[in-house]
C-alpha cells in the first residue's frame, strides 16, 4: 500500500486530505510542522509527500515550506513532493518546482485533480526506485552465462542430489571444500534451480572487504554517513532482496560484525550505515568456506549461533583428486571455452596429456586445472594439447640436480620450472618471483619449449 505524508498545520485540511486519500486506498501519516515532517522521514519511508508552503511562523511567503522542500530533497530515499498553499502565485510555484517539487496545488483544491496528481507521482516514484535499483545492479553485477557443473563421478553424485533437492527451497546453504573445488559454481547452481532465478545472485568476497567498509558493502550507507559517503549507496542485502546473496569465504567476516549479520539472518532487518531507518531484505543466503568453522568456534573466532543460521543444509565438495573420472571432461570443457576466447582451434588432448592430468594431484583443484588448460592453449604449437604443454610437475618431486653440472641455460630453465610449479602454473606470479616481466617470462617459456 502506498505511503503518503501530509505536512500541514491546519487540522481541518489534514482531515479532509486524510479521508480523501484513504478512500483511494492509500496509507496516510500527517504532521503539523516541518520539524515533525523531517523526524518522521528519518523513521519511515514515503512514496509521496504533500506539504504546505505556509506554517504558523510565516503565513504568506512560503519560506518555511520551501526550506522543508530543500531538506526533503536531501533525505534518504526522498519521496516525490507535491506542494500546496492558499496563497499561491506563479512565482512561488516556479520556485517550488525549481527546488525539486513534482507538482503544485492551490487551496482549495479540486479532489479529482489532486487524486490524479497523487497517482501520477506514485507511478513516477515507483519508476525512479526501479531505476535506482537497476542502476545499482548494473554497477555491481555482471551478466554471467548459465552455470555449468560437470560432475559424473561417484564422489559428486551426492552433491548433485543435494543441489536437486535443496535448490528449489529457501533454506540457507553452507558449501564447504578446499580452495578451487567450485563452491561458487554450486552457489550459482542453487540459485538457478530456485524460484528466485529471475532475481539477482549477488556475490560478496568476504576476505576482499576490510572491516571499515564491510558494513557499508552489505547494508549500504546514506550520504554523509562518513567522509567519502557523497551519495546514498545500496547494499548487497538490498540488491539481493527476493534473490540470493552468496557470501564467499564466510570464515573471514570480522568478529565485531557477526552479530549484525546474525540479526539480518534471523529477522531480515537491517539499517544502512548512518541511518536509523529499518529496512528488510528477503534474501536467500548461500555461504562458502574452506575453513574448519567448528575449530574457529572453539577458538572464539566464529559465533556458533551464526553457523546454525548459515548451514541449514551443508554441501561438502570433494577435491578434484577424489573425482578423477571428471578430469578429462572438465579439461575438454575448459579447452573449448578458452580456445574460443583466444581465437584458436584445437582437436583435443593427446592421450599422454589426459594420462598426465589424471595422475596429477591437483592441489589447486578445478581452478588449477582451468588455469593449466588456459596456459596450454597459449603455449601449444599444434592442433592438440600434449602433456608437455600442460607444464605439470607430476605426482612425485624429481631428484634435485647438481647445479655444478648444469649450464646457465639449464639452471635458468630449472628456475622457471620451479617457479611455475610453486605457483600452480600461474605465469604472472612465477614471473614476479623471478623478477621478470610477463613478456620476458613468455620468451623463456618459448625458448625452453615449456
Amino acid at each position: 500500500m502506498p505511503n503518503i505524508l501530509i505536512a500541514d498545520d491546519q487540522s481541518d485540511v489534514v482531515e479532509a486530505l486524510r479521508l480523501l486519500l484513504k478512500m483511494e486506498g492509500y496509507k496516510v501519516d500527517s504532521v503539523a510542522s516541518p520539524a515533525e515532517a523531517l523526524i518522521l522521514l528519518q523513521r519511515k519511508e514515503f512514496d509521496v509527500a504533500l506539504i504546505d508552503l505556509n506554517y504558523s511562523r510565516d503565513t504568506t511567503s512560503g519560506a518555511e515550506g520551501l526550506d522543508l522542500l530543500d531538506k526533503i530533497q536531501k533525505a534518504e530515499n526522498a519521496p516525490s513532493v507535491v506542494v500546496m498553499t492558499a496563497w499561491g502565485s506563479v512565482e512561488l510555484a516556479v520556485e517550488a518546482m525549481r527546488r525539486g517539487a513534482r507538482d503544485f496545488i492551490q487551496k482549495p483544491w479540486d479532489n479529482a485533480r489532486l487524486v490524479n496528481i497523487i497517482r501520477t507521482q506514485l507511478e513516477l516514484s515507483a519508476s525512479l526506485k526501479k531505476g535506482r535499483r537497476l542502476e545499482a545492479e548494473n554497477r555491481m553485477l555482471r551478466d554471467e552465462p548459465p552455470p555449468v557443473m560437470i560432475a559424473d563421478s561417484e564422489a559428486m553424485r551426492p552433491v548433485m542430489e543435494v543441489i536437486r533437492r535443496v535448490g528449489p527451497a529457501d533454506a540457507n546453504v553452507l558449501v564447504t571444500g578446499e580452495n578451487g573445488t567450485g563452491k561458487g559454481v554450486v552457489a550459482r547452481m542453487l540459485h538457478a534451480h530456485s524460484p528466485r532465478a529471475e532475481r539477482p545472485l549477488v556475490s560478496v568476497n568476504v576476505p576482499g572487504l576490510s572491516e571499515g567498509v564491510f558494513e557499508s558493502e552489505l547494508f549500504g550507507h546514506v550520504r554523509g554517513a562518513f567522509t567519502d559517503a557523497k551519495t546514498d549507496r545500496i547494499g548487497r542485502f538490498e540488491l539481493s532482496d527476493q534473490g540470493t546473496l552468496f557470501l564467499d569465504e564466510i570464515a573471514h567476516i570480522p568478529p565485531g560484525l557477526q552479530a549484525k549479520l546474525l540479526r539480518v539472518l534471523e529477522t531480515g532487518e537491517y539499517e544502512r550505515v548512518g541511518s536509523s531507518k529499518t529496512l528488510k531484505s528477503n534474501a536467500r543466503i548461500v555461504s562458502a568456506t574452506n575453513a574448519d568453522l567448528h575449530a574457529d568456534i572453539a577458538a572464539g573466532r566464529f559465533r556458533q549461533d551464526l553457523l546454525f543460521r548459515l548451514n541449514t543444509v551443508e554441501i561438502q565438495l570433494p577435491p578434484l583428486r577424489d573425482r578423477r573420472d571428471d578430469i578429462a571432461r572438465l579439461a575438454t570443457y575448459f579447452l573449448n571455452r578458452t580456445a574460443t576466447r583466444y581465437r584458436r582451434t584445437f582437436d583435443g588432448f593427446e592421450p599422454d596429456a589426459i594420462a598426465a592430468m589424471e595422475r596429477y594431484p591437483w592441489p589447486g583443484n578445478v581452478r588449477e586445472l582451468e588455469h593449466c588448460v588456459e596456459r596450454a592453449v597459449l603455449m601449444a604449437n599444434g592442433s592438440t594439447v600434449r602433456a608437455a604443454d600442460l607444464l605439470l610437475t607430476g605426482t612425485a618431486a624429481p631428484a634435485a640436480p647438481n647445479l655444478d653440472d648444469l649450464s646457465m641455460d639449464e639452471v635458468e630453465q630449472l628456475l622457471v620450472k620451479k617457479a611455475l610449479a610453486r605457483f600452480g602454473g600461474n605465469v604472472s606470479k612465477a614471473a614476479e618471483a623471478l623478477g621478470l616481466s610477463r613478456s620476458a617470462m613468455y620468451r623463456r617459456l618459448e625458448k625452453f619449449g615449456l
